[in-house]
């Protein structure tokens, strides 16, 4: 046997890991390349471990009433504006997208809260008993409007109203029929 012979298992096996290799190596380069266009990379200084907060809180400060004057003084009684006219009463108008529906389809509700500026209304359906019931959806007021949607798998006429947490005010109630 002359000694430039080679083995052929031998050098299968050396190509096979070579080829393996190279393989990887170019996928892992490309998984890298791709995972930096997509913005996956993470190496721009803002990972988990030193983001800080995803939820900022500013400090609360005095508000002001409709009067001008700060909360605390507001609570105590003062003298009306000079203006002739009242201020608005406050009042919750309801209205439901839809008249009837399937069951678990989902009914729109929306309105105007007028003076319930930050409100939280929680969405009541009529129960079995004839009393109001909360149901697991609340809508909060932004620019005196809001909206929520419920969806209901009992079947018949749904009587449904919104009512503020905080001043126990209630909206008109609005009927979908649910099939």
């Amino acid at each position: 046997m002359a000694s430039d012979e080679k083995h052929p298992i031998a050098a299968g096996f050396v190509a096979l890991v070579g080829v393996g290799l190279a393989v990887g190596l170019l996928l892992g380069v490309f998984t890298l390349v791709v995972a930096r266009v997509a913005g996956l990379g993470g190496d721009d200084g803002s990972t988990a471990a030193n983001a800080g907060p995803s939820l900022y809180l500013p400090s609360p400060v005095p508000t002001e009433s409709a009067s001008g004057q700060p909360d605390s003084a507001a609570s105590q009684p003062a003298a009306p504006p000079p203006s002739t006219k009242a201020a608005p009463a406050k009042r919750i108008t309801l209205q439901a997208g839809e008249a009837a529906v399937a069951a678990m389809q989902r009914i729109d509700l929306s309105g105007v809260y007028t003076g319930g500026e930050g409100a939280v209304l929680q969405v009541q359906r009529i129960g079995d008993g004839g009393t109001w019931e909360d149901f697991p959806v609340t809508a909060a007021v932004s620019g005196q409007t809001f909206s929520t949607f419920v969806q209901t798998g009992r079947a018949g006429v749904q009587k449904f109203r919104v009512r503020d947490s905080d001043s126990r005010l209630v909206s008109n109630v609005v009927s979908v029929t649910v099939r």
